[in-house]
Order: structure tokens, then C-alpha cells, then sequence
């Protein structure tokens, strides 16, 4: 399923064979959290040049619910998507509705955020969930803790997150979807390295480095991180949860991780931020409303060579749609070409100064 390519220091070049597709990595999924990215279509985030989207168990399985989706035949055709898809197993909302579910050893009911319906979640009926839906990738569930946490609270995560896991990987399987364990442990080395051989005991064909983004410092992600990176087995794809800026992705690679997701591209976009090769701009700048330049003078995306910083600038503050739509599909491709020109980097060992460059633009 992944075949590692190429290394340079400790980035990777691979290859993720999945049921809808190649996914070339080092490789960014934009998040469609409920079947859509916000403000983009299918065909926008082809020709953005994504690979991959994610979307979230808990708010498919509330809204529209499996039903819906299967008789529409899978999550591809209901969202007319035909490349891969990643959907993540619930396992956030144990962290971000913290005051709306209760956690046993069995599982985690939830009361919705909509309507305050009960629903339960284990780990066997969220794999199945997502091999009905027909996910490329589905995520075990698993329990994250926000930070800072007490040894006791991080204790008991990894040990549900490991029975849980262990739960997960006996449920029954299909050849569509391949299956991603969690590792968990905040910022304690050993719970981490406990929860990384747990995990890797169980052979997934894939591992995730969750808990982090939660509440720590930067610093402390991205040591957590590379640690965490180090755990994991060299011939299997690595995925760091939850991290979208170049700061972030550059750091990433460069400890040797594959996949990310992040809100942050298409969030900023609608609050009229974009990212360029000479850091982040505020549209909403003064400074913007004459100025005719395209918005990333180094990018070839529709937005830039379409549309002038004034003319979105406009858009932005006549509150029109378009504007926030153009900003998203421009952070989207900027990521994507950023993660295809990382790709080349460590392709040709040129990786260190690449993440040099990129670290100076960001």
C-alpha cells in the first residue's frame, strides 16, 4: 500500500496506493468535515491539485446519516468526489464536545451538538460506519486529551485508545478501506512510546500522531512530534493530525511524517487571509484596496492570475461570496504546490534548502 520512495535526512518521499487513487506524498487533505470543503467544489479541488479530503464520522453519521449515504451508493458518489477519502473516526469530538459525551470502556455516547439525540459510538460500529460509507482510510477511535493534562488523564487515553485499537483491528474488514491506529500520550515521552509499540504490535497498514495541536506551545508539538515520528514503523505511512500552516508542515516533514489536514486554508480564506510566498496577508489591508498586483506574484493558481489584491479586496469588503471562495481555492493550491515542491526536494536532496526557503516565507 505505501512505498517509500526517497529520503533526505528525515523527510520522506512515498507513494499511498489507496481504493480511489495514488497519493503522492508528502501530501496536505483540505477537510470537508461534513461531505464538503467549505466554499469549494469537487472540481475546484481537482484543479487546485488535491489528492485526498477528509471528512468526520461523528457529523456524517448525525448528518445526513448512513442511510443517505449508502443510497446514494458511498460518500465518493454523495459528494461527487472520485479520489480518496480519509474520515476520522469521531475520536476529536471526544476532545472538542468534551461536555456533551461520557466515556466507558466500551465506548463514548454522545448528545448531539444538533438536536441532543443520544448516539454511541464503539470501536466496531465506527469501522463499520466508515467501511459502509466506503472510506479509503478510516481512523480507529481513539481518546484525545486537551493540554495540559495529568499523568492519570493521559494514562487512561492511551489505554483506551489501545483496547480500542486493539477492538478496531478484530472488527471485520474490507479490502477498500485500509485502517489507521492513533498514538496518543500528550507530551509524556514514555506514554507515547508505550502507546506507539502498543499500537504497532497491532500491524496497522497505517499510523496516525494524535493529541497534539490541543493546546501546547509550537515547540512542544514539534518535539512531540518528531519523537512520536521516530516510534513509527519506516514502511508505513505517517499522518500528524490537525496541522495546516507552512510553519507547521515544514516542521513536519522535516521529522519524517507523509500526510496532514488542517481547517486552517480554507478557514483563513473565508476571513480573508491568504497565504503567500512572502508570509500571510490580511485582505482587508488598506493597502490593498488600489493595488492592482495579483495576490502571490509566485503562484499560478486561477485566483492569482485572474484577479488583482484590489479586486478581491473588493469582493471582501462588499461581503460577495466570490471573495471568500477565491482566497480558500487559493490557500488550498498554495498548500498543495508547497507539498508538490517538497516532494521534488527531497527527491533531488535539496530538502534543506527548500525548508530553508519555505521557513523564510513563512
Amino acid at each position: 500500500m505505501f512505498t517509500l520512495l526517497a529520503k533526505d535526512g528525515e523527510a520522506r518521499r512515498g507513494r499511498l496506493r489507496l481504493a480511489h487513487g495514488v497519493v503522492e506524498t508528502p501530501c496536505f487533505m483540505p477537510v470537508g468535515t461534513t461531505a464538503a470543503v467549505k466554499a469549494l467544489t469537487p472540481a475546484d479541488l481537482r484543479e487546485a491539485q488535491t489528492q485526498i479530503v477528509l471528512s468526520n464520522t461523528y457529523h456524517l453519521w448525525l448528518r445526513p446519516g448512513l442511510s443517505a449515504i449508502e443510497a446514494a451508493g458511498g460518500l465518493h458518489r454523495f459528494m461527487s468526489w472520485d479520489g480518496p477519502i480519509l474520515t476520522d473516526s469521531g475520536g476529536f469530538q471526544v476532545f472538542s464536545l468534551e461536555s456533551r459525551r461520557t466515556l466507558d470502556d466500551d465506548g463514548v455516547t454522545f448528545s448531539s451538538h444538533l438536536d441532543g439525540s443520544k448516539h454511541r459510538f464503539t470501536p466496531e460500529g465506527v469501522v463499520d460506519f466508515q467501511q459502509r460509507i466506503g472510506s479509503d482510510v478510516a481512523m480507529v477511535l481513539d481518546v484525545c486529551v486537551k493540554l495540559p493534562a495529568t499523568r492519570e488523564q493521559l494514562e487512561e487515553a492511551v489505554r483506551l485508545t489501545t483496547t480500542w485499537a486493539s477492538r478496531s483491528a478484530e472488527a471485520p474488514q474490507r479490502d477498500q478501506t485500509a485502517l489507521f491506529a492513533i498514538v496518543q500520550g500528550g507530551l509524556d515521552s514514555g506514554l507515547r512510546e508505550r502507546s506507539a509499540r502498543e499500537l504497532v504490535e497491532l500491524d496497522f497498514p497505517g499510523y496516525a500522531i494524535g493529541g497534539l495541536s490541543v493546546g501546547e506551545t509550537r515547540e512542544e508539538m514539534y518535539a512531540a512530534a518528531r519523537h512520536t515520528a521516530d516510534l513509527l514503523p519506516a514502511e508505513k505511512p505517517r499522518y500528524l493530525m490537525g496541522v495546516g500552516t507552512v510553519r507547521d508542515l515544514i516542521a513536519a516533514i522535516d521529522a519524517g511524517i507523509d500526510i496532514f489536514d488542517s481547517v486552517y486554508p480554507t478557514r483563513c480564506g473565508r476571513n480573508g487571509r491568504a497565504m503567500t510566498h512572502n508570509g500571510e496577508l490580511n485582505i482587508f489591508n488598506a493597502a490593498f484596496v488600489n493595488d492592482q498586483t495579483p495576490l502571490d506574484a509566485a503562484c499560478d493558481c486561477s485566483t492569482c492570475t485572474g484577479y488583482s489584491r484590489a479586486y478581491l479586496a473588493h469582493c471582501f469588503r462588499s461581503k460577495e461570496m466570490l471573495g471568500p471562495r477565491l482566497l480558500s481555492y487559493h490557500n488550498v493550491y498554495f498548500l498543495n504546490a508547497m507539498m508538490r515542491d517538497a516532494r521534488a526536494a527531497i527527491e533531488s536532496r535539496t530538502w534543506v534548502i527548500f525548508r530553508g526557503r519555505a521557513w523564510s516565507e513563512s
